[in-house]
């Protein structure tokens, strides 16, 4: 979405493991300030595992990642990897959903590039009745249907070691959630 006023796109940053089991806490109050320093407009979070809503100037995603991610880490001292997407990405992204099954959870992993497809290859070959993926270019959608009797397959580390990017995962409902903030 593109501000005709201003010329800024709106922007989400997906965090990967913050505030996740005591580890990488960081207050969403801290993260705000820290992305209005750097000269993001209009920033807002939802939820506290870090979805950061900003305005900026059109920018390569690689770009703009490397940016967020060495400011976060001169902040906080540890790194912290990060996905952004536009308001129009994630629009798209939720449009493009390839599961509708209402009795599943469904997921959507952002990933730092789009991974080649032998990779991709691999990581499917661990599909089965209950964890089914799907890919759309620098995402990776996930469907686990109740009832598995076996030990989950899906996390961001199984996909990481699997693809060789970074990835941070959400599920569906939030990510129409976020889009309601626009």
């Amino acid at each position: 979405m593109l501000h005709k006023e201003t010329g800024m796109i709106r922007y989400v940053a997906f965090l990967r493991g913050i505030n996740v089991g005591g580890h990488k806490i960081i207050k969403m109050e801290d993260l705000r300030r820290m992305f209005e320093a750097m000269n993001f407009e209009n920033v807002r979070t939802y939820i506290q595992s870090g979805n950061v809503l900003f305005d900026a100037a059109k920018t390569k995603p690689e770009a703009l990642a490397e940016k967020i991610e060495s400011a976060l880490r001169s902040s906080l001292g540890f790194e912290v990897k990060v996905m952004p997407r536009t308001i129009a990405e994630l629009a798209d992204i939720a449009a493009h959903n390839p599961f509708h099954e209402t009795d599943a959870k469904i997921y959507v992993s952002f990933l730092s590039a789009e991974p080649d497809k032998e990779r991709k290859d691999s990581l499917l070959s661990f599909q089965n009745d209950f964890e089914i993926f799907r890919f759309r270019s620098r995402e990776m959608y996930c469907l686990i249907r109740p009832h598995n009797t076996a030990k989950e397959l899906f996390s961001n580390n199984f996909i990481e070691k699997h693809l060789k990017v970074s990835a941070t995962t959400r599920n569906i409902t939030t990510v129409g959630k976020i889009l309601l903030l626009k």
